[in-house]
């Protein structure tokens, strides 16, 4: 599997280069945000929760099979389960609802947490139990912060660990940037401009962090 973050909390996921190989593309966001907006061919697109820096599928070439509500699908074999969670930590009353998404693909199972402003209940944590690797957005303001993150990294347990939705240079928004949580968490971060992992390169006993370059 190859990883490449878009930025914001945009990521590409390719279970290989090439016409064969099958991409999944998650919150593509508009350019108003400040960054250059997504603009690859897709077949598949998440979409957490419907914000101009999240729902963006327009920009993305190709038919893609658009996933923007909970619940099951399975589409060229990569199986995708959306799960009801919130924008904020008082049920939605201030943002809304948000999907978080579990990923099974190329053998491997990814979580992305989207907008999420909450820590997980026990039955949102039972859908999630051996997820390998996790998106969590770190940025406060709008997301978990820093510390409220690292609270819901702890509940999920990943074995990889990839902030998503903080500030970066030319993003518009007013949130925090990922240093905090590199703090909070207290794990030394590999930097990495695009990630190769497969299920035998997972790390068995600690684990890791992963700070994208764009």
């Amino acid at each position: 599997m190859i990883i490449t973050w878009q930025g914001h909390s945009c990521f590409k996921i390719q279970d290989k280069v090439g016409t064969d190989g099958i991409t999944l593309t998650t919150d593509p966001f508009d350019k108003e945000i400040g960054l250059k907006s997504p603009n690859f061919e897709s077949d598949i697109v998440t979409v957490s929760h419907d914000h101009h820096d999240h729902n963006n599928v327009s920009s993305l070439r190709g038919d893609a099979f658009v996933i923007d509500s909970p619940g099951e699908y399975d589409y060229k074999e990569v199986l995708v389960q959306g799960i009801d969670s919130y924008h904020d930590n008082k049920e939605g009353e201030e943002r809304g609802k948000n999907t978080i998404y579990r990923i099974e693909m190329d053998d491997l199972s990814i979580c992305h947490l989207g907008d999420l402003g909450h820590s997980l209940s026990d039955e949102q944590l039972s859908k999630l139990s051996g997820v390998d690797i996790l998106f969590v957005p770190v940025g406060g303001k709008y997301t978990l912060d820093a510390k409220k993150a690292v609270e819901v990294v702890s509940q999920i347990e990943p074995r990889i660990v990839i902030p998503m939705h903080y500030k970066v240079d030319e993003l518009k928004m007013d949130i925090d940037p990922v240093d905090s949580f590199v703090k909070e968490l207290g794990i030394k971060p590999t930097n990495e401009e695009k990630l190769k992992i497969s299920k035998k390169d997972l790390p068995q006993e600690d684990m890791e962090l992963v700070i994208f370059s764009l």
